[in-house]
């Protein structure tokens, strides 16, 4: 079960926001020593309420979770550690899956077969693209991780 262990170390999320020229996507850098996996949320004028999963991003690397201009100011992000255990989480509440999904809407994510987990907001700024990093503090310092909020 994929998130059978995310809860086992809490994780917060702190975006911290600097300018690069350039791309046009939305682009989630993991600067951790563990894989992660990956869902997005984000709202869609056709569509309405979006979330989407998984994007397994290895250690030290990136990946593009959404290949084109950015069209909305506010995406979400959800991230698990799948080597340590812990998750980058937040306080608003998408519907998610334990394999690769794509789900319309918000409301009722148990009674349609989905879980409920909460993601963090990431502020675009209105720019055409952004990177997220996901990295992690000292332990010896603090067991949180952040995410910094890198615009492009």
């Amino acid at each position: 079960m994929l998130l059978g262990r995310r809860r086992s170390r809490s994780r917060q999320a702190r975006p911290r926001a600097g300018s690069f020229a350039g791309a046009k996507d939305l682009k989630l850098c993991n600067d951790t020593p563990s894989r992660i996996g990956v869902a997005i949320g984000y709202k869609d004028s056709k569509e309405g309420w979006t979330s989407e999963g998984w994007w397994n991003v290895p250690s030290k690397s990136c990946d593009v979770l959404i290949q084109d201009r950015l069209r909305a100011r506010y995406y979400y992000i959800y991230a698990i550690d799948y080597d340590r255990g812990g998750e980058w989480s937040g306080a608003i509440q998408m519907c998610t899956d334990d394999s690769e999904f794509t789900i319309r809407g918000l409301e009722n994510c148990e009674e349609r077969g989905y879980k409920r987990t909460g993601f963090f907001e990431v502020d675009t700024q209105e720019q055409t693209g952004w990177t997220v990093k996901l990295t992690e503090q000292s332990e010896a310092s603090s067991a949180n991780t952040s995410a910094e909020a890198l615009t492009r």
